[in-house]
């Protein structure tokens, strides 16, 4: 009986140890620097910024009639009439209501646009995160991108590299 007790203590210590010995894998990846690097995103970025040029000439397109009706109707204020300078008046507050629109409408339209071609890239990214996590053993992938909560990886594997590699690109 006292070898029996002997014998299951010693092998509870042997589990416990090889327990301890098959610690989990933990590996870090700089999800916004992976982002920024995809040939998608760049695209997305020369996109964004044709599409905001666009809006941008627009706007100030807008905005010069709209100063060149205000320089045209202060010159003639004298000459008209109480009424037609009151119409004028309410019809530059209109105009620049209508380029305040613009301007909204424009921003919210970038902002639509990004997140709409943005979740695809997303999803690419964090399915080669977990593919390449997956081919490793690696148990717990952090985010080292700033500001994404505690990290530690010192001592983790880091991910970009072999990720990119997944994706196809190169730095």
């Amino acid at each position: 009986m006292k070898q029996f007790r002997t014998l299951l203590v010693i092998a509870i210590f042997a589990l416990g140890f090889t327990q301890v010995g098959q610690a989990q894998k933990v590996a870090h990846i700089n999800t916004e620097q992976l982002i920024a690097s995809l040939p998608e995103t760049k695209a997305l970025n020369e996109e964004l910024q044709k599409l905001t040029l666009t809006y941008s000439e627009d706007i100030q397109a807008a905005d010069a009639t709209l100063k060149a009706k205000l320089d045209r109707y202060s010159n003639e204020q004298a000459a008209q009439t109480d009424d037609e300078n009151q119409k004028r008046m309410m019809e530059v507050q209109q105009d620049q209501q209508r380029i305040q629109q613009m301007q909204t409408a424009a921003r919210e339209e970038l902002q639509k646009k990004e997140v709409e071609k943005l979740n695809p890239i997303l999803e690419k990214a964090m399915s080669a995160i977990q593919e390449v996590a997956k081919e490793k053993g690696i148990v717990y992938v952090f985010d080292s991108a700033p500001g994404k909560g505690l990290i530690i990886f010192e001592k983790g594997e880091d991910l970009l590299k072999d990720v990119q590699a997944k994706l196809g690109v190169s730095l």
